[in-house]
């Protein structure tokens, strides 16, 4: 099982990625070895996050949400939805 996330950076960013272990994804950003985005904008908290069957439908998750504007992530995150 694969996970589709986004991280609200200490500055207000948000940054999306995917892994198939949500907690410790999380945890490497927050210690500076997740993302080289993250790495200077810690901590970091997951605002987001939904499944995904495998690899290739997270890959194809991430790249939809990451053409989205902010104003529409902001809205996808006001959905509420955090899984794992």
């Amino acid at each position: 099982m694969c996970y589709v996330y986004i991280v609200r950076c200490a500055d207000q960013t948000l940054y999306t990625g995917w892994t198939n272990d949500l907690a410790r994804r999380v945890a490497a950003h927050n210690s500076g070895h997740g993302a080289k985005y993250t790495r200077s904008r810690r901590p970091v908290e997951l605002v987001y996050a939904e499944v995904c069957q495998d690899k290739r439908s997270a890959l194809r998750r991430e790249w939809q949400i990451k053409r989205l504007r902010t104003e529409q992530k902001r809205l996808l995150i006001g959905s509420g939805k955090i899984t794992g």
